[in-house]
């Protein structure tokens, strides 16, 4: 009998340690990597049913996963400008919390709703508003636990498509691409009291979420701006290295990605930027710049909101007009180019998440796709309509969130439904 149990515990634990819930932007780690077992190796037919649907409003923020609750924002319009962060039962749906409040989009490009994902951490719930509004609430009930115009109190230079990086938690420190003037475009806040700690950068903001690296005991937070490539110190924000360059629009969209020892970035009219990291990641020199002659004749990958993927030296990502394809990772060199993965259209997109050797796309036709990158090509596995398309972000309907993977589960939304989809074996 005590094996038996002993058995049982340690079968409990294994299942444990190999679900996780997706709290924040990209997930754990903010890198696109889902660490789960237990997966469908291939879809059972061309639709994957629903487990629950929910109605919501439009907005392009994707959702986040915890401690068995589902966070995403969105907006209504009538019969007021609303911006709302809700809060629902991971398992069945119901609606736990929301908080709205009033949020005129003025001057704001592409007005669907809000961009950045709402971060949990620790009990508590962290989102940021299109417009500027930034809110810690208690994650369990909605309480509010503090608040910031940021608008008002840095006079926001507004990106033309509004703030949209998620926040990033450091220790005690929420840091925020702010786009504040009197150099404050990114600033860290104390993640429970809300008060300035430091402040740095007279960029505009882009859209780029930052990440946290580190080497040797150093830590250092990666942002991309419309204007420059950084490395701030996360406890006084003093800039360790940074490299000047204007994506054109504030198309600096994706996400950095790290990749021994580098840092990789690709904009929708300024190409791709390869960055060689110091040894203790304090400083940073470029290894390779392409960019094509405009956004039909690109070179290397001209990305718009998709992060690349990067496995075994090589690239692997979506150009402009939705073109999947494989770089070389030392100078950027094209190995293919595939035209199945998505239509080809402007600003065709792919999300791309890393499970063990299989890469999971999500497109903005709605479609899951299990799929396998190398550089002898594109190797579609499965593909399967996970939710459609709708038409108050971009008149061709589309779907441009990134989707959650946690515990077993997808989860996704487009402007009208948020959905969950189970992705257990059988």
């Amino acid at each position: 009998m005590h094996r038996i149990l002993l058995l049982l515990s340690l079968g409990i634990l294994h299942t444990a340690c190999h679900t996780q819930d997706w709290p924040d932007w990209r997930g754990v780690n903010r890198d696109g990597v889902w660490e789960s077992t237990g997966i469908v190796e291939k879809f059972d037919s061309d639709v994957i049913d629903a487990k629950w649907s929910v109605d919501i409003g439009p907005g392009y923020s994707g959702p986040t996963v915890s401690q068995g609750r589902v966070y995403v924002t969105d907006r209504l319009e009538r019969p007021d400008q609303l911006e709302r962060v809700l809060c629902f039962d991971e398992q069945t749906g119901k609606e736990l919390w929301v908080h709205s409040y009033e949020s005129d989009y003025a001057g704001v490009g592409y007005p669907a709703g809000p961009r950045a994902s709402v971060v949990i951490h620790k009990g508590k719930a962290y989102s940021l508003g299109t417009m500027g509004p930034l809110f810690c609430f208690d994650a369990g009930t909605g309480k509010v636990l503090w608040q910031r115009d940021l608008n008002a109190e840095y006079k926001i230079d507004m990106p033309i498509w509004g703030i949209a990086s998620t926040p990033l938690i450091v220790d005690e420190k929420l840091i925020v691409h702010v786009s504040g003037s009197q150099n404050a475009c990114v600033v860290a806040f104390n993640k429970d009291t809300g008060e300035e700690i430091w402040r740095n950068l007279d960029d505009r903001a882009g859209y780029s979420a930052p990440i946290l690296i580190q080497k040797n005991g150093v830590r250092v937070v990666v942002n991309w701006t419309e204007h420059s490539l950084s490395g701030l110190d996360p406890e006084s924000g003093k800039i360790h290295w940074r490299i000047p360059w204007s994506t054109g629009s504030g198309m600096s969209i994706s996400t950095p990605v790290l990749y021994r020892d580098h840092i990789f970035v690709s904009a929708f009219y300024s190409g791709s930027l390869l960055v060689k990291l110091g040894e203790d990641y304090t400083t940073a020199e470029k290894v390779w710049q392409r960019e094509g002659e405009n956004e039909r004749n690109t070179d290397a990958l001209h990305c718009v909101m998709n992060t690349p993927v990067i496995i075994d030296d090589f690239i692997y990502g979506v150009d402009s007009y939705g073109e999947l394809r494989c770089l070389e990772f030392s100078n950027g060199g094209r190995v293919w180019e595939d035209l199945t993965a998505v239509k080809k259209d402007r600003w065709a997109n792919i999300h791309f998440i890393q499970q063990d050797d299989r890469t999971w796309m999500f497109n903005e036709h709605g479609e899951l796709l299990i799929t396998e990158l190398s550089p002898e090509g594109f190797k579609e596995i499965s593909r399967a309509k996970l939710i459609e398309p709708t038409r108050k972000q971009l008149g061709r309907g589309v779907t441009w969130s990134h989707p959650a993977f946690a515990n077993r589960h997808v989860f996704i939304r487009n402007d009208e439904h948020l959905v969950c989809a189970d992705l257990s074996a059988k």
